[in-house]
């Protein structure tokens, strides 16, 4: 039996005042939530289909190898809470070894994940499912519906990256906190994280030959118009992706080709030619600085798994009783 739930609805005027306050800042920027659309959505899909995308089959090398000793530590029959879950597939593929009881996929892409939910329903009748939409970015309230006890959250794709450690931190307690049922620990996490590596490998796995990145990013100005009702033309942008050594992230930005003017009902920004929009961030750790996080954060009993180039980690980590 499966459910959903449309836990947030998307407030079009806070969308725009937010959306707003990033394109009128004196360097542009957007959240990086925006770049999921529906069509977003199914552009990284096929992202995560490239070659030089090494995350998403790096991680299922992971998991592969290693989900029975994952199952062995993060227990079975949990409730599965998948956190920005997409079409769900990552956790599908550790069903068998962690026979959730319940899974839980969360996602701001509300269509989307109703049809993963509908899909993976069919595939696994047995397992109680509620789907929920909302942006857990900055709340983490979960209704009724989701069992309190023996709750296992999972964040895989390295996601945990578009949050500056500091924001990181507050998200990794955000989730502690929820593991706490009747003033005890019950619960923990299961999640992947990007880990530091050469700058060659990393700058063309966010700027592929294809350039299916590049239109992921773009879209994002589609999005943009159909938000704002704004006019930016697809066509005078680029993409760039790169990897920014001193803050240990790779950039996203959306490049202006030419000097334009950007118009929308009550507003206008100008761009001159090389102007850039912030569109996102992706941290890349070393797995002794995220394990420090996750400490710091509450969490217990790391383990982790990682691949032979020691490119990716995904670890398990238990929450405890704060003092």
């Amino acid at each position: 039996m499966s459910q959903f739930i449309q836990l947030t609805q998307q407030d079009p005027q806070l969308v725009r005042e937010e959306l707003l306050a990033g394109l009128l800042a004196a360097s542009a920027q957007t959240s990086p939530k925006y770049l999921y659309d529906a069509l977003g959505s199914k552009l990284f899909e096929a992202i995560c289909e490239l070659p030089e995308y090494y995350p998403t089959r790096t991680e299922a090398q992971i998991f592969a190898s290693y989900a029975d000793e994952i199952a062995a530590v993060a227990g079975t029959g949990a409730t599965l809470i998948d956190l920005g879950a997409g079409n769900c597939a990552k956790a599908a593929s550790l069903f068998p070894a962690l026979q959730p009881s319940h899974y839980v996929p969360i996602d701001i892409s509300v269509q989307f994940l109703r049809d993963a939910v509908s899909r993976l329903q069919s595939q696994f009748p047995r397992i109680a499912m509620t789907g929920i939409g909302m942006d857990f970015s900055s709340r983490l309230d979960l209704p009724t519906a989701v069992p309190r006890h023996n709750r296992l959250f999972f964040y895989p794709g390295s996601s945990i990256g578009n949050f500056t450690p500091q924001e990181a931190l507050a998200f990794l307690a955000r989730v502690h906190a929820a593991c706490l049922h009747e003033g005890n620990a019950d619960g923990g996490i299961l999640i992947s994280i990007d880990l530091v590596k050469d700058a060659v490998i990393l700058d063309a796995a966010y700027d592929d030959a294809l350039g299916v990145t590049a239109s992921f990013n773009l879209n994002l100005l589609q999005h943009l118009n159909h938000l704002l009702q704004a006019d930016f033309d697809l066509r005078a942008w680029r993409h760039r992706g790169f990897f920014n050594a001193k803050q240990s992230r790779i950039e996203m930005h959306l490049e202006a080709l030419s000097p334009q003017t950007v118009r929308w009902p009550g507003g206008v920004r100008r761009f001159e030619e090389g102007e850039r929009i912030h569109t996102e961030n992706s941290y890349k750790y070393t797995q002794q600085d995220f394990i420090d996080l996750l400490t710091q954060a509450g969490f217990v009993d790391v383990t982790v798994w990682s691949d032979p180039q020691q490119w990716f980690m995904v670890c398990h980590a238990r929450a405890v009783q704060p003092n």
